[in-house]
């Protein structure tokens, strides 16, 4: 039987103007393959954005407007190319692997869309998605992590053991995801007995309840500082959820 640690698998990040996945455009892009006995490979991409980069973005990646202007490709060209190696691997059936896969997900739909440009899931039909997203996964096999901002990527690849430097340069944010799923796959075995559809189902899933779960302890639980209501009362027990936040979840 075919498990994870066997197969040929692929992972994405994105680095971008801004965590607005629906207005915010894609700066950086990378796409690491590994596994099924062949060499790992590596793609990257600089994008110029056609609009100035924030420096508050800047101050994460280190990507600079004078960057993007002097070696950035144009984003029609790169978005396309983004957008082939995705689709070609999801009709192979490799598993396709991000950190908080909806944010990329959706930024490059958007982007994809902004430039004319046909989405991945028009260039995949009607195919299953081999999508895995590690970050839901880690909430589903260990829901109670204490400590605000420790579902990040940095956190979280410390809690499997994965080692990394440069952190949010895209290719090693890539790395990472890959790193953690493979640990994941490794710890929690059941993950194997899924095919790729059952999978992206059962994530789909994991992450309504998720999302439900943020929403009733922003509700009933959150202080003001961690965007709650000001005038509600809180009482002095351990928030279980406060590192399921949207802010904590950006890597």
């Amino acid at each position: 039987m075919s498990t994870f640690a066997n197969v040929r698998r692929l992972a994405w990040d994105t680095e971008t103007t801004g965590p607005n996945p629906l207005e915010d455009r894609i700066v950086t892009a990378a796409i690491v393959v590994r596994g099924g006995g062949r060499d790992d490979r590596v793609f990257s991409w600089l994008i110029n954005p056609g609009i100035p980069i924030p420096a508050e973005a800047t101050e994460v990646h280190k990507v600079t407007d004078a960057m993007v202007q002097a070696d950035g490709q144009d984003p029609k060209t790169a978005l396309d190319e983004i957008a082939t190696n995705l689709a070609r691997a999801i009709e192979w059936g490799m598993p396709v692997v991000a950190f908080n896969h909806s944010f990329d997900w959706t930024i490059l739909h958007h982007d994809l869309v902004r430039n004319g440009l046909p989405t991945v899931e028009e260039r995949v039909g009607l195919a299953p998605l081999p999508l895995i997203d590690p970050h839901v996964i880690d909430k589903q096999v260990d829901k109670y992590v204490k400590g605000s901002g420790m579902r990040k990527l940095q956190p979280t690849c410390e809690r499997y053991g994965v080692q990394l430097e440069d952190w949010h340069t895209a290719e090693a944010d890539a790395l990472a995801a890959l790193l953690i799923a493979e640990a994941q796959f490794d710890r929690h075995p059941q993950l194997n007995d899924m095919g790729p559809a059952q999978l992206f189902a059962a994530q789909k899933s994991w992450r309504a309840e998720q999302q439900a779960g943020l929403q009733k302890w922003f509700r009933t639980r959150a202080t003001a500082e961690q965007g709650g209501d000001p005038n509600k009362v809180i009482d002095g027990s351990w928030p279980l959820i406060p590192e399921q936040r949207e802010a904590g979840d950006a890597s």
